[in-house]
């Protein structure tokens, strides 16, 4: 096997080793660097996914650093802006609270069946990509004032799409529970 299928994984390393520098940044008022972060993080997920993809340099390990990655830079962005007062405590709580009780239930199946599996969904990519926006949008707003009315909205959207992709990832579990019941059927 070739040493190049790990530049993607490599990538994805550097990209979660930024994360501290991100949190310092916005804690101390350097928004223009923090934006500058968030973009090149967001350009080496997309670098290291398509790479990954066209050149087939997926690895097991690289299947779950880069989401831990990209779930490091949200947390932590929405952490840090929370404390900041830039967004809402409570809107942090339920995006915490949703990665935390989907990761809970993921480990939970795991130790049940022994596979591990997390397949974003439509909803879930959507949500990621909406929290994603909203929190550029709100660093953007501290270097150049925008209307309130696009942050409500953001934050409105990352409300209902975080809502959306709970209720989907439920349902998911639910119906994993019903069919491992069923005789001759597997989750």
């Amino acid at each position: 096997m070739s040493n190049w299928r790990y530049i993607p994984n490599l990538i994805t390393a550097l990209r979660l080793a930024t994360v501290p520098l991100l949190v310092l940044w916005l804690f101390d008022g350097q928004f223009y660097n923090a934006l500058l972060l968030l973009v090149l993080m967001g350009l080496s997920d997309a670098l290291d996914g398509y790479l990954a993809k066209c050149f087939e340099w997926k690895t097991v390990s690289g299947a779950y650093l880069d989401p831990a990655a990209d779930k490091a830079m949200l947390i932590s962005a929405y952490v840090t802006l929370g404390a900041l007062n830039l967004l809402p405590h409570w809107l942090v709580f339920i995006v915490i609270l949703r990665d935390v009780a989907i990761l809970a239930g993921a480990l939970a199946y795991n130790f049940a069946t022994r596979r591990l599996e997390i397949q974003p969904t439509l909803i879930s990519k959507s949500n990621t990509f909406v929290q994603i926006v909203l929190v550029l949008t709100v660093v953007y707003d501290q270097l150049n004032a925008l209307p309130v009315i696009i942050i409500q909205v953001l934050i409105a959207l990352t409300v209902l799409t975080t809502a959306a992709s709970s209720l989907e990832y439920l349902m998911e579990e639910r119906s994993r529970r019903v069919a491992s019941r069923q005789p001759g059927k597997q989750a």
